[in-house]
């Protein structure tokens, strides 16, 4: 299982967002909806065992499973959509218990201290950051937990929490990445690992 934890320190926390300008009054939405779909498509494909939690202002986490997710499309709309049904349902949220909003989509009611704690007891939790430790050099982890920020940096609070709950700090290149770029150059880095051509 891979899983990708991306934090939305703008992203909103009700439903009452324009699809329409998913850049400007939903916070920056449109980031978030780039890293879903550049942690769960394939060419003609959706990828095998993974996992996206968006945390959203701190206060909801929405899951994306890509083995039981349903009406999901590479466009940001249809993702911000999906993810605006979520919040639809956020009453319905009690607690750390996930509500399912539509198949292979949940909702819980937690920032991301309680996703932290809750994803670093399934695997390794690993910061991609540009003063991490170059990926080349590095070993992939087993069942890697990645997180991330959006296009802002981590807080000194969220930093706190990743210096303890981190076992890798790595950087995946000399220059900074945006969000979705620096999940697709961390699926290469899983996926290559020990590659040799058939031929």
């Amino acid at each position: 299982m891979r899983q990708f934890v991306i934090i939305g320190h703008d992203a909103p926390t009700t439903p009452d967002f324009s699809l329409d300008d998913l850049a400007g009054a939903a916070g920056r939405l449109d980031v978030l909806c780039r890293c879903v779909s550049a942690a769960v498509f394939l060419s003609h494909d959706i990828r095998e065992d993974v996992r996206v939690h968006l945390v959203l202002g701190d206060e909801y986490t929405v899951t994306v499973d890509s083995e039981t997710v349903r009406r999901l499309n590479p466009d940001e709309r249809s993702t911000a959509a999906l993810i605006r049904t979520a919040l639809e349902e956020r009453e319905e949220a009690i607690g750390h218990i996930p509500v399912e909003t539509s198949p292979g989509i949940s909702l819980t009611r937690r920032g991301f201290e309680g996703t932290l704690e809750d994803v670093a007891t399934a695997g390794t939790v690993v910061q991609l950051h540009a003063d991490g430790d170059p990926a080349v050099d590095a070993t992939p982890p087993t069942g890697p937990v990645f997180v991330l920020s959006d296009h802002r940096d981590f807080t000194d609070e969220e930093q706190d929490l990743l210096d303890d709950a981190a076992d890798q700090r790595l950087s995946l290149g000399p220059q900074p990445l945006h969000a979705n770029h620096a999940i697709t150059v961390a699926h290469n880095f899983l996926d290559t690992d020990g590659y040799r051509s058939d031929e």
